[in-house]
Order: structure tokens, then sequence, then C-alpha cells
């Protein structure tokens, strides 16, 4: 490390929901520097706070990032896992959907040696992070930076009627879906307020960025953390394509997500020793796991055509629609374009003798075409609705894998979903409880018909095939630096990595199983957590 490079406390590299929520709790001690640095740009677009914008951001390679993985299913073919690419991270581009997963989940991580992880101490850092409108009972919080909101109750009939046929199933209507633990359905929570995206820069990063403490750096790759003796002394890297490096007096932080944590991680010279010299990396740390234990969400996908010209197609997919809906949300920041990517969220049971949910659906008013990388996502123009679902906690593992030294050189992503018995049964139980939703009354009467995947896909095989080659990702990747008590977990409970000091892993790769759910909220607690720990050891 060179002399002539600036000097800060900590240098927290990612700024997603883990990033701003550590550069916000490390900087209010006005005696602590703080780099924050950020591979993309200020989050300017205006389709970031708009939430329907998201379709168009995650197209753009100027939002956000496009993984390409193993090739994989019957048709053997390359998709594209997106993430976020600017302050903000992901939690500038997602569907804005708010869960915090099950009480069980947190208690999991304690009982398989992660002392300080039960729900006790990760629902305190919840309560305190949120601002749910309902107000602040033992289970939520009110007045925290991050603002929340139940998904506008718009006037279309079909959503009031998915929540009368999930009720009919026996599925407990909730005003508040993260309030209990049960089969239930309901309006989706979401990080909007005002019919404006809350995301993790705009809640933690942007009120406090006139901090002297603080620095955030924009449009700045990170490509290896410098370690020496032993202790990580900073990072390397390339700002607007010019040579970068910072050092860091106290720690290293990386929260540069699931598939860029193990990879800076690997250039660093710290993960399986076979794939680092294979890659032409020199071996500081030999840490097999780092990368491995990859857990994702396979998502289904149901597409209807409906019987009546109902939902958001004729509005999102013609230009006069657009226009309308457009006027409308300039006017008052309310309408389609206020909403989050579903309108209605549902947990289920696959089994009725489970003792919780393992399966999640979530439903839009509108269907779409399939998405092309590059492209934002794009409507059919017909009356259509959508359904998504997946197993919620699936048990196969996948890796990342860097395949060079070179920092630009693609990864290797095997997804490697449905490798186990428990998770293809599973999922094959998810969509029938899918499909059994849409042929329950109310919602079975505006059905015209199946259009994805058809209802010719009817055996277990056909239908795994069918999520393989029509689902998608579920952008919920976790457990490549996984966190617990043996010598072969990447980090610690307290998520130090292990053979390197000054050094720690904060974002979603921490987890060594999955979130009940969608990850945003888990990351921002599991960062406010993090940020304790490192306040604590000063």
């Amino acid at each position: 490390m060179t002399r002539s490079a600036a000097q800060f406390d900590y240098v927290i590299v990612g700024a997603g929901p883990a990033g701003c929520v550590l550069a916000n709790r490390l900087s209010a001690d006005p005696a602590t520097t703080v780099l924050l640095v950020e591979a993309g740009d200020q989050d300017t677009d205006p389709m970031i706070a708009m939430p329907r914008g998201f379709a168009q951001l995650l197209g753009d390679p100027a939002t956000a990032w496009h993984y390409p993985v193993r090739p994989f299913g019957p048709a053997q073919q390359v998709e594209h896992w997106v993430r976020g690419k600017t302050l903000g991270g992901s939690s500038s581009v997602n569907g804005m959907v708010y869960n915090r997963g099950s009480a069980a989940d947190y208690d999991e991580l304690e009982q398989r040696g992660n002392p300080g992880w039960g729900w006790d101490e990760v629902g305190a850092a919840f309560r305190a992070l949120e601002d749910n409108p309902l107000g602040a009972n033992e289970s939520r919080g009110a007045g925290g930076p991050l603002k929340l909101s139940t998904a506008q109750e718009q006037t279309d009939p079909l959503l009031e009627d998915v929540i009368a046929a999930g009720a009919e199933l026996g599925w407990r209507r909730m005003s508040d879906l993260n309030e209990a633990d049960g089969e239930r359905v309901g309006y989706a929570m979401a990080t909007i307020r005002d019919g404006v995206r809350s995301s993790a820069a705009g809640a933690f990063l942007h009120p406090v960025a006139d901090r002297a403490n603080l620095t955030v750096a924009v449009r700045t790759v990170v490509d290896k953390v410098v370690i020496e003796d032993g202790k990580a002394t900073g990072v390397r890297g390339r700002q607007d394509g010019q040579p970068f490096e910072a050092v860091a007096t106290r720690e290293v932080v990386l929260a540069a997500g699931s598939l860029a944590t193990p990879k800076i991680l690997q250039l660093s010279g710290v993960g399986p020793a076979e794939v680092l010299r294979a890659a032409g990396v020199d071996v500081v740390v030999d840490s097999p796991n780092v990368g491995a234990r990859m857990r994702e969400h396979r998502v289904f996908t149901l597409q209807f055509r409906l019987a009546e010209d109902l939902g958001y197609n004729r509005l999102l997919a013609t230009e006069a629609g657009q226009a309308a809906i457009g006027e409308q949300y300039q006017a008052d920041r309310t309408g389609v374009l206020a909403a989050p990517s579903f309108d209605i969220v549902g947990f289920l049971k696959t089994r009725p003798e489970l003792d919780r949910p393992d399966a999640q659906i979530q439903v839009a008013p509108f269907s779409v075409l399939p998405l092309e990388p590059g492209k934002p996502l794009m409507v059919e123009p017909e009356p259509g609705m959508m359904c998504i679902g997946y197993l919620l906690r699936p048990d196969s593992e996948g890796s990342v894998r860097i395949t060079s030294a070179d920092p630009d050189a693609p990864l290797d992503i095997d997804a490697n979903y449905f490798a186990t018995d428990h998770d293809r049964t599973t999922a094959v139980a998810v969509f029938r409880a899918m499909r059994r939703l849409f042929a329950t009354e109310p919602l079975a009467k505006r059905v015209e018909r199946e259009t994805m995947p058809g209802p010719a896909t009817e055996s277990d095989q056909e239908i795994l095939d069918a999520g393989l080659t029509m689902g998608g990702c579920g952008y919920h990747a976790i457990g490549t630096c996984a966190m617990g008590p043996d010598d072969a977990d990447v980090v610690d409970s307290r998520l130090r990595v292990r053979g390197v000091a000054g050094l720690r892993v904060v974002d979603a790769s921490v987890l060594p199983t999955m979130v009940s759910g969608n990850l945003n909220g888990p990351v921002s607690a599991l960062a406010w957590r993090a940020a304790d720990f490192l306040i604590e050891e000063g």
C-alpha cells in the first residue's frame, strides 16, 4: 500500500442495504472516519424513485450488473442474475417487497453456533430501523429511517379476489404480513412511502451524507483487499478507470453481496486453494468455503389470460395507457406506478403437518414477456395476470468461483437448482398450490386460461423442467461466505473472516441458511447487528 493512499478507520465495499446501514451507524461517531465505496454511480436516475420504474432499471447496464450463470436445465439456457449498480445497490432497483423472514430463521442461526443472531437480537434490529405506518408494537418498529407502507389498494377487483381466494384456502388475511408466521395473505409490505421508493441510500446514506467524517466514492470498483502479514490494510481497484487505493486503519468490511464479495476475497487470495491456483492467484488463506454453499430461490412463473379486460396490461403496454398512468403519478404519486413489483404476497404450507409455511407466492394483475438481458421488462398487450412462487428454504447448494486473476473476467456461477429430493418435491408442491389458488373462487371466474407454462405441464418432471426453463432466480443468493463456529466456516459469528485480521463480511453471503422471504430487509437488519459489533469493539 502506497503512503499516498487516503486513510480511513473503516473502508466499506458496497453501498447496498448493508453498506449504507454500516456507513450511517459507524459515522455517527465524529471521531471515526469512514469510506464507502460503490462501483456504480449516484442514484439520480428518476426511475429509481418511481416504484414501478424498476422494470427499466433491471435491464439497464448503467444501473444493474448482469452476471451470466453456468448453463442449466433441459434447454441449457444461460440465465443472467441481476444486482444493483448504483448507490443503494439492489435496494435501488428491486421490486421493493419487504419481508423479514420467520423468527425461526434467526433462532436457527443461533442454534447453529452463532450467538447473538437469534430473533430477540435481530428482531430488535428490525424494530430500530423500521418506520412502519401501522405503528410500533412488539413485532414492528415505527420512527426508524427505513420508510415502509403496504401496497396501495388499487380499485382493480382482481387484487381483492386473490385475497378472497386465499382465504377460501385457509390463509389468514393480514394487514402486516410480517406480524405472524402462519399461512397468510395480503397486500405486500413495501419499501415505499408516499409513492416514492425508500432505498437503502435514501433511508440511511443521504440523510447523513454531509458528515465530515464520511466519504463516498462512486464509480469505484474494488478488485482486491490488500493483506499484509495476515492483516487487511486496505483495498485496491479502479475509479473511473484509473488506479485507486485506500488504507483502512481499523477494518475493511466487504458488503458487496453474495456474488461480488466472494469474488473479491478470491481475487485477494482468500478462498479454495485449487480454485485460486487454477485462476493464477497466489493463495493467502486456503478457505475452501469461500464461494461455496450458495443457496438461491428458484422461482416458478404462472401466467393467465383473463376473461375480462381487467388488470394493468392495457395501461402498461400501450402509449395511451402509459401516458395516463404517468400523468397520474406525476400529479400525486399514486396509481399503478406507485406500487411495488407484486401487489399481493402469500405464505403457505405445502403439507398441512408443517409447523410454518415453506412457500411464498407473489401476485400481480399484469403479465410479462420473457426478460432479455440489457432490455427493460415488457408487458403483454392482452389482459393477463401473473403469479410467482418458490420454496422458501431450499437446501441445494451452488457456488461462485473466479476464472482468472483478471477482475473483469466472468465468474463461474453454478446455480445447481433442485439438486436435492427435498427441493424437487417441495417445488412441485409449490407449483400445484399456485394453480390451486387460481382455480379457487372468486378468482377462478376471472381466468380464461393458463398461458405459462400451460395446462399440458402436468407431471412432476414437466413441472420441474418448466421451473428451470420458464422460471427465474429470486435474486436472493446467500451462503457464499457463511458464518459458523467451525474452522471451515468463512466467517465467525461476529462476521470476522477467518485467517485475516481486520477483515469482515457484512451482507447476505454470511447467511448459512435461507431467510423465509425477500432479502432486502433482512440484510439491513444484519448490517444493523454488525454495526453493533463494530461499535462495541471500537
